[in-house]
């Protein structure tokens, strides 16, 4: 869930500003990735690298650590990696550099977004070559790798690095999405996007002479240039001594590249574009589609009384904007007014169950308004767990109001996510919570998941909403949520809602957890007898069977 950024001077360029401006400008409009802090490496010949983290980021400003203590330090290229809780390193700081045991040392760092799916396999191939890790994070991974792969077949023979050869190498050996800078101490900036392309990395060359990399290209609004996306499985290299740029290909092609749901829903920047089209647009026309389902709903309660439409803070307000207008258009009166404030802008969605917990229970509150007796419309851009939802509906309850309906502006999440969202377990998620109080025959045809029927949708509405004292809620269903995408079908990943994992690692670790799942389900428990065992692993191939 991180963000990341990197400016690279040119040795032609016509301007005053410096790199820390560049990532100045950009970094604060990718804080919705991450609300942990920022860390910085940066690097000037014959000064070296030096790391700083910014004391204050905000909507639009943020402060370097180092930054005026020395003016003389003026680096021409620095990469920022904007932290998010789950996950990071417990150690101080972000950038480890990652030296070799020569007598010389070689300074390297890396900005990453995503996460691998088979990291403990390469944790443990690298252990048995013998390499200690310091770290138990991804980037410290990843960092290892490509110095064990620069070590092995250019250092120690004194050959210049081909990062091109570099990383087709761990393009081939990762399963997962990373889109990462990688920094070395020729001051050689490489820009990565990973095979599968689930996380985004967006280029811009300004007309003033920076090279710019950011996570999404609302980083780039005020600067004037060219911008393009990294295609996945592309490098962009950068030389820290001639300033010659190429890109090259490092994927042999064999994945479909597809971008994650999760960017247009949740993840991005509200004026991030995709296809011509913000995320903005796309979640305010998802919230109109949204809101013809919610008129039925309540056209068929002739008795209801006008409805307060409220969004969940801070990324579900277009998706209140579009389901209210929709409400008008249909003739039905409602007034829209957020009724939830929050304590503090942390998501709550990364991170350990007890953490966010207590996270959950201190950031919502209600906005100060009288909510006597009032009907709630909430509507938020997922329902994934529950727990928030929950404790908004308590909130709202214990204020005074008469009902609390939530809409949901996407398809149930239905499976895991490994790719840097930190949902590890079907567990934790609300569809398998109500899926567990359903009947033997209800399980079987809720397996269907993106192609459910209707008449199941609305049983599992129902039970959610139980489950969250609400009085309701309504999901977008899968066909008319697809319609409404920037891309075609076959250019995002829709995992989170067919379970159809973007990687083979991911689909061979989301059915492990399904079986293991299905098994404690089934009415034979926990026997672990030869008869059950077996009776039970051919219900599950004959429930998933019947869904393919």
């Amino acid at each position: 869930m991180p963000g990341v950024a990197a400016a690279f001077l040119s040795f032609s360029n016509n301007s005053s500003a410096t790199v820390y401006d560049r990532l100045k400008h950009m970094v604060p409009k990718l804080a919705l990735r991450g609300q942990a802090g920022v860390c910085v490496a940066a690097f000037m010949p014959n000064e070296g690298f030096r790391y700083a983290r910014t004391l204050q980021v905000s909507c639009d400003s943020m402060r370097i650590e180092h930054d005026e203590q020395d003016p003389n330090f003026r680096p021409h290229v620095a990469i920022a990696h904007i932290r998010s809780r789950y996950g990071e390193i417990r150690h101080d700081g972000d950038f480890q550099p990652a030296r070799r045991t020569a007598a010389n040392s070689r300074h390297l760092a890396i900005s990453l977004d995503g996460a691998l799916v088979n990291a403990r396999v390469l944790r443990g191939e690298l252990l048995a070559k013998g390499h200690r890790l310091g770290g138990n994070t991804d980037a410290e991974l990843l960092l290892k790798w490509i110095e064990h792969t620069c070590e092995r077949d250019y250092w120690r023979h004194g050959l210049p690095v081909n990062f091109e050869n570099v990383f087709r190498e761990i393009d081939g050996r990762i399963d997962g999405a990373i889109s990462a800078l990688f920094l070395d101490g020729d001051g050689t900036l490489v820009a990565y996007r990973s095979r599968c392309g689930l996380r985004p990395l967006e280029t811009m060359q300004t007309d003033d002479g920076f090279l710019l990399f950011a996570s999404e290209n609302c980083a780039f609004a005020g600067l004037q240039g060219k911008t393009k996306q990294i295609r996945p499985g592309h490098i962009k290299y950068v030389d820290g001594k001639t300033g010659c740029c190429i890109d090259r290909s490092v994927s042999d092609g064999k994945y479909k590249a597809k971008l994650c749901a999760y960017e247009t829903l949740y993840l991005g920047n509200p004026n991030t574009s995709l296809e011509g089209q913000s995320h903005s647009e796309t979640r305010y026309n998802l919230g109109v589609a949204l809101g013809r389902l919610v008129a039925q709903r309540l056209q068929a309660d002739s008795g209801s009384a006008p409805s307060i439409v409220s969004s969940m803070p801070h990324t579900g307000g277009p998706y209140a904007d579009g389901l209210f207008a929709s409400l008008q258009d249909c003739g039905l009166f409602a007034q829209r007014q957020d009724v939830i404030a929050t304590q503090f802008s942390q998501r709550t969605l990364i991170g350990a169950p007890g953490e966010r917990k207590s996270l959950i229970s201190q950031k919502y509150r209600v906005s100060g308004i009288n909510l006597t007796k009032a009907t709630i419309i909430i509507v938020d851009e997922a329902l994934i767990r529950g727990d928030t939802s929950r404790a908004v509906t308590n909130i709202l309850l214990a204020a005074g109001a008469k009902a609390v309906h939530w809409a949901i502006g996407s398809p149930p999440i239905v499976a895991p996510n490994y790719y840097g969202m930190g949902i590890d377990t079907l567990d934790e998620l609300a569809f398998w919570q109500a899926w567990k109080r359903l009947s033997s025959e209800q399980r079987t045809q809720s397996l269907r998941f993106h192609k459910i029927e209707p008449q199941v949708l609305k049983l599992i509405e129902r039970n959610i909403a139980a489950s969250i004292n609400a009085a309701s809620i309504t999901y977008l269903p899968f066909p008319l949520f697809v319609s409404l995408l920037p891309y075609r079908k076959d250019g995002i990943d829709l995992s989170p809602f067919t379970f159809e994992m973007p990687t083979p690692a991911g689909q061979k670790r989301a059915n492990r957890n399904l079986h293991k799942l299905v098994r404690r389900s089934s009415p034979f428990g926990g026997n672990t007898s030869m008869r059950s065992e077996h009776e039970t692993r051919s219900r599950l191939r004959l429930e998933w069977n019947a869904t393919r």
